[in-house]
């Protein structure tokens, strides 16, 4: 993440130092990106893999604090997963920073094949007038250094290609539908 160090728990949660100190690392980040006509995303991540921002409420009020047009957020299905106890809420809480969201299952594999809410995801991201990036993020064998920081040990999908092609016509189906 760009926010915080990934998987480094001290027992705590984040500090007031440490929010501060973020909001100005990325304001200064922005302000570089918007000389490239680059928006940085800030993306939440769940409370296994990082401390700092782990649920859509605190990832805009962080946001919404930086306050600069070159940094908005991308929301995650997998960690909204775990994290949240209403997808609609949260996506809701989110929409206006919202540019990016990943579109990814709860164990990784091709989406519409676990247990993610869906029809909640699909039907909120609609009624929020949603119409930036959706990207698919899976994770498979391919990459054995990204595989093992993943966790995944075992074939997430038959291929490359049936999570390609399945995916975009579940995500297809789901905004279009």
């Amino acid at each position: 993440p760009i926010h915080s160090a990934l998987g480094e728990f001290s027992g705590a949660g984040r500090t007031e130092d440490e929010w501060n100190y973020a909001k100005e690392t990325l304001a200064k980040a922005a302000d570089y990106a918007q000389t490239c006509n680059v928006t940085l995303t800030v993306e939440y991540l769940n409370r296994f893999e990082c401390y700092f921002l782990n649920n859509s409420v605190d990832c805009a009020r962080f946001i919404d604090e930086v306050n600069h047009p070159n940094l908005k957020m991308m929301y995650d299905t997998f960690h909204a997963n775990i994290e949240e106890k209403s997808i609609s809420e949260a996506i809701k809480a989110c929409a206006d920073q919202t540019v990016h969201v990943h579109i990814s299952e709860n164990d990784r594999s091709t989406p519409g094949e676990g247990h993610v809410h869906w029809e909640e995801t699909f039907q909120t991201l609609k009624e929020t007038g949603y119409d930036g990036w959706m990207t698919i993020e899976a994770f498979g064998l391919a990459l054995p250094d990204l595989a093992a920081a993943t966790r995944i040990w075992r074939r997430m999908f038959p291929s490359e290609e049936y999570l390609a092609k399945n995916g975009l016509a579940f995500m297809k189906q789901g905004m279009e539908g």
